[in-house]
């Protein structure tokens, strides 16, 4: 479903060359749930924007879904990033002027799809993430874990290939982020969603199939 094959990431800083990713191999197989941990700085996230196709990888293939990244034309990217790929960020990143069912049913509208219909498939991820009773309110109006769960259902609405999640319980206290691992448990459970979650909290080990340890740009197991 997933396989990056001899893949490194290198970013100028001036003159200077930095790796952040060493010839990663890496397969991830359809509706698994895997974490990736490691401290700041180790590649973790670099590795899931590139698995997401948010950034281009600087060698290697990176074949997700069946599609090959680095041959897609540019729309066929975009295409792929918006259709094949949810992905949920540290910061909710929310619209604060739009209540959360239109956060959640704008991916809808860019499709081309009819507002009523984008606000039908809203209010059915709202429910599957257990907020139907905070549709009508904006970002300000609701907690850091609600804001997360509506991006979470944001996340869903176009039924993602993978769901990327890079820190999502970073900004939640420890009794918020166990109930969003939670949730991402039950999705991968339930909905068979692939989901691939970047964390460095120890605890994401006790909800994942599996736990992958990065350092230095490298995958250590």
């Amino acid at each position: 479903m997933i396989e990056l094959i001899e893949v490194s990431k290198t970013y100028l800083r001036g003159p200077e060359e930095i790796l952040a990713l060493k010839q990663i191999n890496l397969r991830l197989a359809a509706g698994e749930f895997v974490a990736i941990s490691g401290k700041s700085g180790c590649g973790k996230s670099t590795l899931l924007h590139i698995i997401g196709g948010l950034e281009p990888a600087t060698s290697g293939e990176v074949i997700v879904d069946g599609h090959n990244l680095a041959r897609l034309p540019d729309q066929e990217l975009t295409r792929f990033r918006r259709d094949r790929v949810g992905v949920v960020f540290q910061s909710f990143n929310l619209l604060p002027l739009l209540t959360l069912e239109e956060n959640v049913a704008l991916p809808r509208v860019l499709q081309g799809f009819s507002y009523a219909q984008a606000r039908e498939e809203a209010a059915h991820w709202l429910e599957v993430v257990e907020l139907s009773h905070r549709r009508r309110h904006k970002p300000h109006q609701v907690s850091g874990g609600e804001m997360q769960r509506a991006a979470i259902a944001r996340a869903l609405i176009n039924r993602p290939a993978v769901l990327l999640a890079d820190e999502p319980t970073g900004n939640l206290d420890s009794a918020t982020a166990s109930q969003i691992l939670e949730l991402f448990a039950r999705l991968h459970r339930d909905w068979r969603q692939t989901v691939v979650l970047v964390s460095h909290a120890r605890e994401v080990a006790a909800y994942a199939d599996r736990v992958l340890s990065m350092q230095d740009g490298v995958i250590l197991q």
